[in-house]
């Protein structure tokens, strides 16, 4: 049974392009796979806390916590573990002032801790941060208002949303990453249509090609994980 974490960035919940993308996926996999298990978790409509100078240093805390340090780390353990059992990623947003969403970037600064995703070792030299997950495939489905962030494109070096997430989805666990995205949505016109097009239609194809097949598996129902009050 493949277990999946479905994490939505966009702010809006209704006329979300990448909310629908993530449906589509969703939809298709479960038909292909009807016992998969899915945990959504929506930080576009309830983000995460910023981290704060007590949370950083209940991180690299030497002695035993504090009740107060347990309860400042008590989201960033929940979200790690939903992290953690989950073979895949699915990951929805849109771009937002070239980069990620707050509310996502918040979501990566929880999830991204010492001992708990990486560990840091001074004698690996250069390169003292190691990943303590591996095997996870992270599927991106993003929308851009504008167009033209490939290399050689008119707007190449100012799109940093999928760079980010590509350098931080390491220490995640990630070692493959599908990316299907969605341009031109601030214009509106043929193009944008078209993108739109060619989007829904590779989302099967990428289904296809990462589902196992277990059609006559019994169905899971979809599991919701509670959000942040």
């Amino acid at each position: 049974m493949t277990r999946i974490l479905r994490i939505d960035a966009s702010a809006r919940t209704k006329g979300s392009v990448t909310r629908r993308m993530a449906d589509e996926f969703l939809g298709a996999w479960q038909r292909i796979e009807p016992a998969a298990a899915v945990v959504h978790r929506d930080v576009g409509s309830n983000p995460p806390p910023i981290i704060s100078e007590e949370w950083i240093a209940a991180c690299f805390a030497k002695q035993t916590l504090t009740a107060e340090q347990r309860m400042l780390l008590a989201i960033s353990d929940q979200l790690i573990d939903e992290l953690e059992a989950a073979d895949v990623l699915v990951m929805t947003t849109p771009m937002y002032n070239y980069g990620m969403p707050a509310a996502l970037k918040a979501w990566f600064d929880q999830v991204v801790r010492i001992n708990r995703t990486f560990s840091f070792d001074l004698a690996r030299g250069d390169r003292p941060l190691q990943p303590l997950m591996n095997g996870k495939t992270l599927v991106l489905l993003t929308s851009w208002g504008e167009f033209g962030f490939e290399p050689g494109g008119i707007n190449d070096g100012s799109g940093h949303l999928v760079p980010h997430i590509r350098t931080a989805s390491r220490y995640l666990g990630v070692e493959s990453i599908e990316h299907i995205g969605v341009q031109f949505q601030e214009f509106g016109d043929y193009r944008y249509e078209a993108s739109m097009a060619a989007a829904f239609d590779a989302i099967p194809e990428l289904v296809n090609r990462l589902a196992p097949s277990h059609a006559d598996a019994p169905g899971e129902a979809l599991i919701s994980e509670p959000l942040f009050v």
